[in-house]
């Protein structure tokens, strides 16, 4: 395991892996901040409760454009968070998300970003002990769950490699009209949602920060729109790829995260919706509810 773009690992979710970093520290069952060129992973006694990566819309981001919780507090959750990195808590106790909103919602950005830092390629990394991210353990998951979750939407996108010119070009819907494509499949929901917002000149990874939505599934979508020929391919001279800023520096602190309950990731395929993060949030909550 190293970090790199799902794009670019080239194995499925049955292929064989090498353990890498995360394997390891998850095995020590460590606690601190794994770092690479992509984006950070936060684990707790080798659960992994925090993804970063600049390329996925992050859990306040998410919040924001939804409507649920207006950036200044986000802000002011992060600066009262104090020493003990109680941020989640601090959100919870004062009312303005539910324990449920919260996991979801952290999850979710989780599991995104885990799909642009998690690859297989190689990749330095370095390992802070004891380091933690602000907003606290919230929902930790499984090392090796998070890691096959990874594999199968790397899968699925590897699967549509001849269109990854769509990947950082802007979305140019073509017109329905388009003497072209006189048979075209017809669109889904979130595939007509994400046309309605494409103004030409956004890229996948710029609509999923403004509309607060997976920046991996815009970016399958994408590709998929692009096979249907929904949108339009740049010629090959206009293939500029862009990396991903720079993670925001984190406190160091010493561990003193509250002891949760690791999460399993349940296989996404196992309900019957073709959107994996619809099944992923559904039992996650189902869950959540019967064990309340």
């Amino acid at each position: 395991m190293d970090f790199t773009s799902p794009s670019r690992s080239g194995r499925g979710a049955g292929d064989d892996r090498r353990p890498g970093p995360l394997d390891r520290y998850a095995a020590e069952r460590a606690t601190g901040a794994l770092r690479g060129p992509a984006g950070c992973v936060y684990l707790h006694r080798g659960a992994v409760y925090c993804v970063e990566c600049p390329t996925a819309p992050g859990v306040g981001a998410r919040l924001a454009t939804a409507g649920r919780l207006p950036p200044e507090c986000w802000r002011h959750a992060e600066s009262a968070a104090g020493a003990h990195h109680r941020g989640g808590q601090f959100l919870l106790q004062q009312g303005w998300l539910t324990r449920g909103e919260l996991e979801v919602c952290q999850l979710s950005a989780l599991l995104d970003a885990a799909c642009f830092v998690l690859a297989q390629e190689a990749g330095a990394t370095s390992f802070v002990r004891g380091d933690a991210h602000w907003l606290g353990v919230i929902r930790p998951v499984d090392a090796a769950a998070l890691l096959a979750a990874v594999a199968r939407r790397q899968a699925q996108l590897d699967r549509l490699e001849a269109w990854a010119a769509a990947d950082g070009a802007p979305v140019v819907p073509i017109p329905p009209e388009h003497p072209g494509h006189p048979n075209r499949p017809p669109l889904t929901g979130r595939q007509r949602w994400l046309l309605a917002h494409a103004d030409g000149e956004r890229t996948p990874g710029e609509l999923a920060h403004a509309l607060g939505h997976s920046a991996f599934l815009t970016l399958l979508e994408v590709r998929r729109l692009a096979a249907a020929g929904r949108v339009r391919l740049p010629p090959p001279a206009a293939l500029p790829r862009r990396r991903p800023g720079a993670v925001p520096h984190q406190r160091r602190a010493r561990d003193t995260a509250a002891d949760a309950p690791v999460w399993h990731l349940p296989d996404p395929g196992a309900l019957e919706t073709t959107d994996p993060d619809v099944a992923l949030l559904v039992r996650l909550r189902t869950a959540l509810e019967e064990n309340l």
